[in-house]
């Protein structure tokens, strides 16, 4: 229950007659923001934490991708079958196997990051991925050690889950606690253009091997080697990331820093993370959270990892055909991405997205009729319109999610948000778009989904408040330079009375 007002609770004639008095009390009970209050940023300091975070994250995904472009030849290895269906089916659900013990990793993951902190947590995550997508290169065949391959492979695949599930959450809050409120969505792109460097990567190495070996070859011991790349990658990641300070948000909150301002938005002055009061507290934004991230990551993993296995089990083009076309798209949008950032602080988060959600809602099923043409130009052109409504998510989301929730439970809540969502939706992408094609026979089943998400988007982001340009919630202000911050203070300065 708020406090209060002063002037209501006591008697008008006890406030005339003692101003001082209840002066003092306002004051008291809404102070001005004052210089110390206010965080100015590190250029250099904000610059590494971007790098180490977007490269930690492009690792992670390019673990990640490495499996949904090797799914074929993964099926053929792991699941020896007669039927093509069952054995994509198979390895699909594989992957799908990862996002549903994501949750798991969120709800473990993020609540620790907020009590020990940002950088020991995605240190330890990183640690696990690399592990994980090792060892999947070291699994025999079926025909090795039969039905213990695919389980094997299903345990490392619940690793990388599990890891996975305090990444993003933790590497767009480390992003958005250190960015200044002006250029936050710039910062957070770069999280996504690691993301999309990281699918690059997996994508630019698959297309290699298929070109360079054959069929046999692949099968034998070709695709284990983007698998075994991912040690000495994750050992880079790491390094990285452990040269960084903590995040100065998480260093006041930890310090215990208080100052009930209204300006400062009621700086939280605990760092105890509590996966109850997340879902006891917060649970009308975990909810918005879950159907952002649902329509997002959709639409997300049906072009960036789906994509090239529709292209060749679908409509019949070679593996390297459809790997070439999307790397292509996923290169120009890496070339764009960060412009989206810059337009998303001057206009806001939810222009972005919306214009992201229905660029899908509108685009997907004449791209996927274009998509069907034989041709190179109109698949290109097909995937280019599904990029771009991509972009305006990819490059605004990383901003837009954290400042959903305050500092005090940020990382644990936006992890299980996310990883909810990813699990329920994400992951099981592939495998519904799979199964959809092969119930009802129709090769514009991925459009139809794909509008179906960006349906629940458009209801989401004309829910959300506008953050562009604001304190995160629970933060102090974080600009750029001390000019700024006098000028926060100047602004709060009464006028002179003349």
């Amino acid at each position: 229950m708020a406090a209060p007002d002063p002037h209501q609770a006591a008697d008008p004639q006890a406030v005339k007659r003692h101003p001082t008095l209840f002066r003092a009390v306002r004051k008291r009970r809404n102070p001005k923001l004052r210089r110390t209050d206010i965080t100015v940023t590190d250029d250099a300091a904000v610059k590494r934490a971007v790098k180490a975070a977007s490269l930690g994250n492009a690792m992670e995904w390019f673990d990640f991708g490495i499996y949904s472009y090797l799914a074929v030849t993964i099926g053929h290895v792991f699941f020896p079958s007669g039927n093509e269906t069952t054995q994509l089916l198979s390895s699909f659900a594989t992957f799908a196997v990862a996002f549903l013990v994501r949750p798991l990793g969120g709800m473990f993951f993020g609540p620790m990051g907020d009590k020990v902190g940002r950088k020991k947590v995605l240190a330890l995550t990183m640690i696990l991925m690399a592990v994980g997508t090792f060892a999947i290169g070291l699994i025999p065949s079926h025909e090795t050690i039969g039905v213990w391959a695919a389980v094997l492979l299903i345990f490392f695949r619940m690793l990388q889950g599990f890891s996975t599930g305090g990444e993003y959450g933790g590497a767009s809050t480390f992003i958005a606690e250190y960015a200044p409120d002006k250029r936050r969505g710039f910062f957070g792109s770069f999280l996504e253009f690691g993301t999309l460097a990281g699918y690059v990567g997996a994508a630019g190495l698959v297309t290699a091997l298929y070109a360079l070996l054959n069929d046999a070859q692949m099968e034998a011991w070709g695709w284990r080697i983007p698998f075994l790349v991912a040690g000495p990658l994750g050992l880079v990641g790491l390094y990285l990331r452990l040269r960084l300070d903590e995040t100065p948000a998480f260093q006041k909150l930890e310090g215990g820093t208080a100052h009930a301002s209204e300006a400062a938005d009621g700086v939280e002055s605990t760092a105890k993370g509590d996966l109850a009061k997340i879902f006891r507290q917060y649970w009308p934004t975990l909810i918005l959270c879950i159907c952002l991230v649902g329509a997002y990551n959709i639409t997300d993993y049906m072009l960036l990892s789906y994509m090239p296995t529709y292209l060749s089990d679908e409509l019949g083009y070679s593996e390297t055909h459809g790997l070439l076309i999307l790397l292509a798209v996923m290169v120009f949008l890496m070339a764009i991405i960060s412009q989206v950032g810059k337009l998303s602080d001057r206009f806001g988060r939810k222009p972005l997205l919306m214009t992201g959600m229905l660029g899908f809602l509108f685009l997907s099923l004449p791209a996927f009729l274009l998509i069907r043409i034989d041709g190179i130009l109109p698949i290109t052109v097909g995937m280019l319109m599904l990029g771009l409504s991509l972009v305006c998510m990819l490059g605004t989301m990383s901003a837009a999610l954290p400042a959903l929730f305050p500092t005090n439970v940020r990382y644990g809540s936006l992890s299980v948000g996310y990883n909810l969502s990813a699990s329920i939706f994400g992951g099981t992408t592939p495998l519904v778009i799979t199964a959809l094609i092969s119930w009802t026979g129709s090769n514009l089943m991925p459009a139809y989904y794909a509008m179906a998400a960006a349906l629940i988007g458009v209801i989401a982001v004309a829910c959300m408040k506008e953050t562009a340009q604001q304190p995160l919630i629970g933060s102090p202000p974080s600009v750029e330079t001390d000019e700024e911050a006098a000028e926060l203070v100047q602004a709060q300065a009464p006028e002179p009375k003349f």
